[in-house]
């Protein structure tokens, strides 16, 4: 049995529940608290050195940052494939979720904001600003990569769900949960609501989860 250290709310772990889930792969959930501040006490440091949430633990070995743990996965569990057959292709879906997960999430991540509000005082309105700021910069270079590539069709290459759309559908639903306007990024919207009522993606939503609150 793989163990997947989760926290409900985290964007990350969103991305890796629907990779196990389109997989078809069983796993024990280990619920990590971050608001408890769970993911830094000395037995999750031990188990996982990075102090952060996801980590999955298979065959004994621990996997953290979930761009690395969805390849993992998809080397180890190849089907359904999450990434194309051909180089061009790969590098396509890797590079639109790279805007997400290092352009874009990590400005807007918990802990970056409750440094601002820390040690630069900011408010909570000025962090709102922070974030929306950096949402729509990256839903702009993401939409922006979909129309240029002319290789997007119900998912952001073709029809063919790959971790494109796993890092795209946690991210949408962030952004949602902290009233951004979208509006301007009809294109990454709809392919990411059509992902999202798949329903490998239904079953890792946050909602669902039972750590949710």
């Amino acid at each position: 049995m793989r163990t997947l250290y989760t926290f409900f709310r985290s964007s990350t772990s969103y991305r890796l529940r629907i990779a196990l889930a389109l997989k078809g792969l069983d796993w024990e959930p280990r619920f990590v608290s971050l608001p408890n501040m769970a993911h830094r006490t000395p037995d999750y440091m031990a188990l996982n050195p990075q102090g952060l949430v996801p980590a999955l633990v298979e065959d004994g070995k621990v996997f953290a940052q979930s761009l690395a743990v969805l390849e993992y996965l998809d080397e180890m569990h190849p089907e359904p494939p999450l990434l194309p057959g051909d180089a061009s292709g790969r590098a396509y879906v890797r590079g639109l979720a790279q805007v997400i997960g290092c352009d874009l999430h990590p400005l807007n991540n918990v802990r970056v904001l409750k440094y601002l509000k820390a040690r630069w005082q900011l408010s909570d309105d000025d962090a709102s600003e922070w974030y929306r700021h950096w949402i729509a910069e990256g839903f702009r270079s993401f939409e922006a990569t979909l129309k240029a590539s002319g290789m997007s069709g119900s998912y952001c290459l073709g029809d063919t769900v790959t971790i494109a759309d796993i890092c795209l559908v946690p991210q949408v639903a962030n952004a949602r949960r902290f009233l951004c306007d979208l509006a301007a990024f009809p294109l990454s919207v709809a392919i990411a609501d059509r992902a999202a009522a798949l329903p490998a993606f239904e079953a890792a939503h946050p909602s669902l989860q039972a750590d949710a609150f």
